[in-house]
Parts: C-alpha cells; structure tokens; sequence
C-alpha cells in the first residue's frame, strides 16, 4: 500500500499530497545545491484519515474549499501522482496547528531532519490585548508570572510573514501578544528564538536603536528589525536550543494556546554538517 502523505510546507504556505513521502517531498522541490541556491523550509505532516484530512480548516469565508480540494488531490496521489496541489496559497493561516503530526527541518538540497517532542507549554485564558500593555501587563493577561529579570530576546518569525524582531517578552507572551495585538493580530504563527541579534541582516544602528527604544519606552515590547526572507538567511545552528543547553525548538502558537517542537536529542551529523 502506498505510503500517502500531506505535507504543509512553511513559509510557503502550500499543502501537498504525495505518495514519495516528506523526505522524497523534500528532495522533489529542492532547487539544488545549498552553495548556490536558497530553499530552507519546514515541512508538517498533518493528520490524516484513510484518504481524508483528520481535522477541520478553519473557516475562510467559504472562498474556497479547503478539504474537497484536499481530497481530491488525495485521491490523485493514491491514484499514482507524485505530488499533487491540495491548497496553493494562505494554506497556514486555514490550517490548525493542532493538525501537525511531526515537523521537518528541510536544507536548500532537500535533506530533511525531524524535530524531537512536542510540548503544549500554555493555554491561553479569555483575555484581551490592548495598546500601550507593558510587558508585565501581558503576562498578567497570560496568565504567567512575570520573569523576575526580562532579558532582550531575538525572535525569528516564519509565518505568517518573516521579520526578525526584538523583544521584551517570553515566547509564551509574545505569541499571546502576536495573536491578540490589537489591529495587527495574527490567527496563528510559526517562529523560533534565535541565540544573538544577527546583526549581519541590517545596519548595527537598527538593533542599538530597538534596544534603546525597547529600554526607554516601558510600554514597547517588540520592535521589527528585518522584513524578508529571513528563513534563509538565519541558519537553523543559530535558533535556541540547537545544541540543547538551553530550551528553545520552533514555536507554534494560536490564540487559544502555544506547542513548541524540541530539537531530537543528538542532532544527525550528516546532516549537520550539509551546507544550506
């Protein structure tokens, strides 16, 4: 029996069944060699059920549909396509996170690593954002105490959008407060702690000027450094938690909750060592 996979392919945003599985995935769609070309992803396999999804879309305002577009290119896969188009667009924000069943970090030449444990870190309680929150005032929403010493923190957002930012807050307050910030909430997002500032992705001035701004404004609690295709210019050795000495992995959150996905216990060498 075939093995049939539906993979969501982060930042992209597009959902793919297959019959090669996600490290054949992987392969299929590199655009080659990671010295001279650029395809960092992460890849979800999502739940699924016989030759259905096992979730629900979120609701889009019925512009299209979601799971009969997604059985169908089941069906075409278990009918002896390669890779067929599910959903070829805004397929994160529609699909839930709850549907993920493992995470794939995936190198510009397609080779693939599975992260390790996923972890539900908090469910957020009925609470809403409003301007002007000090750090403190989101934790309280949270749910959380507040860190007794708050510390500058990089993060690396890969979806919805990319941007690199800094922050005053944990990843649990910054994912409520990315999910319930007024007028520029989003429905869900994928990001990860990077271990410095990166200061090669923008002028040195722009990271001295958030930390100022950061420290002067008691209400400021992220500031964007960097808009772009930042995924392929942070390598995956730089995000938290890579050699496991601290905690840290790639954040899923949502506005009821946030999961987070460890690095496996010993990081594969072969596949630490490839470039890309």
């Amino acid at each position: 029996m075939q093995d049939i996979r539906l993979v969501l392919t982060i930042p992209k945003g597009v959902i793919t069944a297959t019959s090669l599985g996600v490290q054949g995935l992987a392969k299929h769609g590199s655009p080659g060699s990671g010295k001279h070309f650029k395809g960092r992803k992460l890849m979800a396999d999502l739940a699924l059920k016989g030759m259905k999804p096992d979730f629900t879309y979120l609701d889009e305002g019925r512009w299209r549909d979601a799971e009969g577009d997604t059985i169908g290119a089941l069906a075409a896969a278990a009918a002896g396509k390669r890779t067929k188009t599910a959903l070829s667009n805004n397929a994160f924000s529609c699909t839930p996170i709850g549907a993920y069943r493992r995470v794939f970090l995936v190198k510009t030449a397609g080779e693939v690593m599975e992260m390790g444990k996923r972890e539900r870190l908090h469910d957020f309680p009925d609470s809403r954002g409003y301007e002007d929150m000090s750090p403190s005032d989101v934790a309280a929403a949270v749910g959380i105490p507040a860190p007794e010493h708050r510390r500058r923190r990089t993060y690396l957002v890969m979806c919805p959008i990319q941007f690199l930012l800094i922050s005053n807050l944990t990843p649990v307050e910054y994912a409520w407060y990315a999910t319930h910030k007024p007028g520029k909430m989003f429905r869900q997002l994928v990001f990860a702690e990077l271990e410095n500032k990166q200061f090669y992705m923008a002028a040195q001035s722009r990271f001295h000027d958030a930390e100022r701004e950061l420290e002067s404004q008691p209400a400021k609690k992220t500031k964007t450094i960097f808009s772009g295709d930042c995924i392929n210019e942070v390598p995956f050795h730089a995000w938290y938690g890579y050699d496991n000495a601290k905690e840290g992995g790639l954040y899923a959150a949502d506005s009821r909750h946030i999961e987070v996905w460890r690095f496996p216990g010993e990081i594969p060498s072969a596949w630490d060592r490839v470039i890309g």
